[in-house]
């Protein structure tokens, strides 16, 4: 047997912490597991160079404008999926929101909006700019982006002599009246189009979130009203679906789920650390849900780093990215449920009663996850299978 443990020999004396292997930078004794980087693909150098970014986090949980200021921090030197450091930038979004899931949903949208005005710049874009209203719309700021809809709310676009101007409302905007701008969807003719617009300008207002939501307490989402605002497009009708940027971006959310798992599983490995130094050891069934949770997120950070090399390596810039997207994105899913549930289960109800962060997490995180649709776009990747060309 080789030594290997079965049901019938007793396991090994506990050595020293049980780490998450090698997809991660695991816990230690002397400093705070959240400050450690996830790792994805990157070396040590490029990893320790997050550290700052950790702690800037860690000091503002829970402060929105100093999240936002790290954010808008972080814009100037992450790099842009598809340019060569993508695991790098999903390692950044990982890492922050290993520190606090909050933290993660206040950056992802700010970088995603980076990379899509950078996309756009080569796109048929920027007609909006000749207006005589628009004061014109650099990155500074706080930037989100709004691209969701819901019934009985409809943001349209209309056009007169080459400028834009939106009416109506948008639904899902996460703290729109805290930030400066947006890229957001509209309705045109012929479909849907994407526009830069000031959240500051004559028109806007914001209606009451209503947030009664314990998980992201601090990112209230509601509707954002416009009467007549001008706005820039971006890259024309269909672009903003249509290019493989957003299913890069939606990967990026994907990482930051990750982020949270990661964070979930540290907790629950230290509470196993902590309750074997009091002279109770876990037994074997905390030690296989850690066993599972390990594989887990090897698993899982090995496909992120897969997936953004070839993204890197322009594997990923045609139609067949969205079906990837909804791969990776199921995966991590499924990934950070089952590691809830594992680590739920174990733990039991004393640190959701009683451990503020832990609680926070759980929280913040199984809202966060809900960004997926589920059996909704295990049913979109189907019909893609359906349709021939899958990888097996």
């Amino acid at each position: 047997m080789n030594g290997t443990p079965t049901s019938h020999q007793p396991l090994p004396a506990r050595t020293r912490p049980v780490m998450m292997g090698p997809a991660t930078t695991g816990p230690s004794r002397t400093s705070p597991a959240t400050f450690s980087p996830v790792r994805i693909s990157s070396a040590d150098p490029d990893l320790n160079a997050i550290g700052p970014l950790l702690t800037g986090a860690r000091a503002a949980v829970g402060d929105v404008p100093a999240l936002l200021d790290l954010a808008k921090a972080a814009a100037e030197t992450a790099p842009k999926p598809g340019e060569g450091r993508t695991a790098f930038l999903w390692e950044i979004l990982a890492s922050v929101t290993a520190v606090d899931v909050a933290a993660g949903r206040v950056l992802e949208p700010h970088l995603d909006a980076a990379a899509i005005l950078r996309q756009a710049a080569g796109a048929a874009a920027g007609e909006g700019r000749d207006c005589p209203d628009f004061n014109g719309i650099g990155f500074e700021g706080a930037w989100g982006v709004f691209a969701a809809e819901a019934p009985g709310l409809r943001l349209e676009a209309t056009e007169a002599d080459g400028c834009f101007r939106l009416h109506g409302s948008k639904p899902w905007c996460s703290l729109a009246a805290q930030l400066d701008h947006a890229v957001l969807t509209a309705h045109v003719g012929g479909g849907r189009a994407a526009f830069a617009v000031d959240l500051h300008a004559e028109g806007v207002s914001f209606a009451d979130p209503e947030w009664t939501s314990r998980g992201l307490r601090e990112i209230p989402s509601g509707t954002v009203h416009f009467d007549g605002v001008p706005a820039v497009p971006l890259g024309g009708t269909g672009w903003y679906y249509e290019r493989p940027g957003f299913a890069w971006g939606g990967m990026g959310v994907a990482a930051c789920w990750l982020g949270g798992a990661v964070a979930v599983a540290r907790s629950f490995t230290a509470s196993l650390q902590k309750a074997a130094d009091g002279g109770r050891e876990p037994d074997q069934i905390a030690l296989a849900h850690l066993g599972e949770i390990d594989r887990t997120l090897a698993a899982l950070t090995g496909y992120l780093a897969q997936t953004a090399a070839r993204i890197d390596a322009g594997e990923l810039s045609d139609a067949g990215a969205w079906r990837e997207a909804l791969r990776v994105r199921g995966t991590a899913a499924a990934a950070v449920e089952r590691i809830q549930t594992l680590v739920s289960q174990n733990l039991g109800p004393a640190p959701l009663a009683f451990d503020e962060s832990y609680g926070k997490r759980m929280a913040d995180l199984a809202l966060y996850i809900r960004q997926h649709h589920a059996m909704r776009d295990d049913a979109q990747l189907g019909a893609l299978s359906l349709n021939g060309n899958a990888p097996w």
